[in-house]
Formats: structure tokens, C-alpha cells, sequence
């Protein structure tokens, strides 16, 4: 697969806590050289950042981020306030602690109380795949599938780790066929990047492979001086 075609499904992440005005502002400009399929970005930036791109590129921003156990309440004005910011997509984190105790009505509740809060934009819910048994995953893939949201979502990767190719091709055989993918957390290099996307994934979650391709046009642009 053509590295354009991968970084076109990325979502180019900088979500730490340390992030600055001027990485952020990096962060968007790599996005729009290389065509990436959004940046995902801290709620506190998204209103400068969208002034900044204006329409050459969708912002994305988390809401509940990492942990997820905020009030409902507290998701949805988080959600309204980053879309009247200038937010395009919004990607949540559901509550876990729900999840464990079976209150699987209650996480698909809040995750459609969340997409009307959306004002018709893109919704990625965030699941934490590596805080779930199998059957776990499974239960909430019918569960996001069922909440009118737009993607599942593998992680936050603030948490035990990231994307499994195991998680992906569990998701592609449970979710419903108007549900997509989205891998996050742990995506190195570009063999990866393709098998994900092979098996199910329409979005990826990283700032590696735009650091690849930095490199390999660095490598490129070194071959063509004679200097490398």
C-alpha cells in the first residue's frame, strides 16, 4: 500500500499533556502537507487550531480523556463546547467501570446522548480494548453499533497498551456493517499501519507515520543532493 494512501486514513495525534501552541500548530501542518485524514488535537486547542487550518483540514479532539469516568453531563458539554470551538470529529471515552458491571444500557445511552451532541459531526468511541476480556469487546461492539456513533475505537493509549491486530479483526466480525474502525495506541511503522487497515481498520490513531514519511523524504531529498 502507497504510504499517501495510509497517511490519508490517519489521525495525526498529539494528546499530551505537555502539548504546546507551537507542536500543536507542527502538528497541524504536518497534517496539511501530508494529507492526513484529521488532527487529533486537546480540547484546549481546537478553536486556535481550527482558526489556524480553517477548512484545509478536520480537527478532532477527546472528550473524557483518558479515564472515561466522567458524568454524562460533563461528556456533553464537552462535546458541544469543542464542535461551537470548530471541532470536525470527536472521539469519546466510554465509562469502564460501567462496562464491568454489566450496565451496557447505560454506556449506549450516553454514547447517543453524546452524538446529539455532536451537532451531526463524526463520533469515535473509545472502548480501551486492553482493559476488556474478549467478551467484553464483543457486547460493545453491538452496543457502539447500536448508539448512532460513526466508529469503535481501539484506545486511548494512555492506558496498558494500544491497538492489537487481534482487537481489529475482532471488531470487523462483530460490529454492524454502517460501523467503522479506528486503531490507535502503538502503531510503529508501516508494515503495521497496512495490516490494520487490511483487516478492518479505516482510521489509524498515531503521529509515527507521518514521521516516517518525513524520514523517507528526508532519505529521498539526501539521495537526490548526492549527500546520501
Amino acid at each position: 500500500m502507497d504510504i499517501q494512501e495510509i497517511l490519508r486514513k490517519c489521525d495525526h495525534t498529539l494528546l499530551a499533556q505537555t502539548a504546546t501552541w507551537s507542536q500543536i500548530k507542527q502538528i497541524c501542518d504536518d497534517g496539511m502537507k501530508y494529507h492526513t485524514a484529521s488532527v487529533c488535537i486537546p480540547a484546549a486547542y481546537v478553536r486556535q487550531a481550527k482558526d489556524y487550518v480553517g477548512d484545509r483540514l478536520p480537527i478532532c479532539t477527546v472528550i473524557g480523556f483518558p479515564n472515561g469516568y466522567a458524568t454524562t453531563a460533563a461528556k456533553c458539554f464537552e462535546t458541544a463546547n469543542a464542535v461551537a470551538n470548530g471541532a470536525d470529529e470527536i472521539d469519546m471515552v466510554i465509562n469502564i467501570g460501567w462496562v464491568k458491571d454489566g450496565l451496557y444500557d447505560q454506556v449506549q445511552k450516553e454514547i447517543s446522548l453524546v452524538k446529539e451532541s455532536c451537532g451531526g459531526k463524526l463520533l469515535k468511541v473509545i472502548v480501551e480494548t486492553c482493559l476488556l476480556t474478549d467478551e467484553e469487546k464483543i457486547r460493545l461492539c453491538q452496543v457502539v453499533s447500536a448508539s448512532g456513533a460513526d466508529y469503535i475505537k481501539t484506545s486511548t493509549g494512555f492506558s496498558t497498551a494500544g491497538a492489537t491486530f487481534h482487537d481489529v479483526e475482532l471488531f470487523a466480525r462483530h460490529v454492524a456493517p454502517h460501523m467503522k474502525i479506528k486503531a490507535a495506541g502503538g502503531i510503529a511503522s508501516l508494515a503495521d499501519a497496512e495490516r490494520f487497515i487490511a483487516l478492518g481498520a479505516s482510521r489509524l490513531g498515531t503521529s509515527r507515520i507521518v514521521k516516517l514519511a518525513k524520514a523517507l523524504e528526508q532519505g529521498e531529498n539526501a539521495v537526490n543532493d548526492g549527500s546520501y
